[in-house]
């Protein structure tokens, strides 16, 4: 996994008064927690923009006063009007402690399906995993290539070493499905007997109807 540094200044005060202040300055207020104890501290607003504008996760090396702490993001959390990031929470990283993480899905290939007129439908951007964090994969790569229509692929296909998948065995990840484009045809049974149009005439060799003898013999009466 990728590793992003940053650097951030100890908070002298915490509150809301103080949180305010530092948003206002174009800082984040932030948390590390996990560890021996809580540390509060900011950054740089413009810091976290290679850090959660991409689907990508990341160990995020801290750099307070000189002392670094390895923490991956727990929470973020923005103002609903302006979609500014307003607080991070991280998690310090314990040698031999297991952590829990979202881990992006991507997927690679072309599926048979997709070639046949199917779509692939991606259900889980995300998934929720557990481990130590050298087992942790940047992604959980899914080779979609050999899925059929109506074939898909869920949590419990997944098989990494030292990892446990936190989701239901039977979500569904990935599938491929059935569009309204395509049509199943079906042989259409050609009917033995053909009736005309209304005034055609009937082919040679072939016997008029009921109705079409009773005409014949009104129109012989007539004469």
């Amino acid at each position: 996994m990728k590793t992003v540094s940053i650097s951030g200044s100890p908070r002298a005060s915490v509150g809301k008064k103080d949180a305010k202040a530092l948003r206002r300055e174009g800082n984040v207020p932030c948390v590390i927690y996990g560890g021996k104890e809580q540390v509060t501290f900011y950054a740089s607003e413009k810091a976290f923009a290679k850090l959660l504008y991409t689907p990508d996760v990341h160990i995020v090396d801290i750099d307070l006063s000189g002392k670094t702490y390895k923490t991956i993001i727990q929470e973020t959390q923005f103002n609903p009007l302006t979609d500014r990031l307003t607080h991070v929470d991280f998690l310090e990283l314990i040698p031999g402690k297991a952590v829990t993480m979202k881990i992006p899905v991507k997927t690679t290939g072309m599926a048979i399906g997709v070639r046949e007129g199917g779509q692939m439908h991606t259900k889980m951007r995300y998934i929720k995993a557990k481990g130590l964090i050298e087992k942790m994969p940047e992604a959980v790569i899914l080779d979609v290539s050999g899925l059929n229509i109506g074939d898909s692929i869920r949590v419990s296909d997944l098989k990494y070493d030292g990892i446990t998948f936190l989701e239901s065995p039977n979500v569904t990840i990935v599938g491929v499905r059935v569009t309204r484009n395509v049509v199943e045809e079906t042989p259409v049974a050609a009917t033995a007997t053909a009736t005309p149009a209304a005034g055609a005439t009937p082919a040679a060799g072939t016997t008029p109807a009921p109705e079409a003898k009773k005409e014949e013999k009104k129109e012989e009466k007539k004469k």
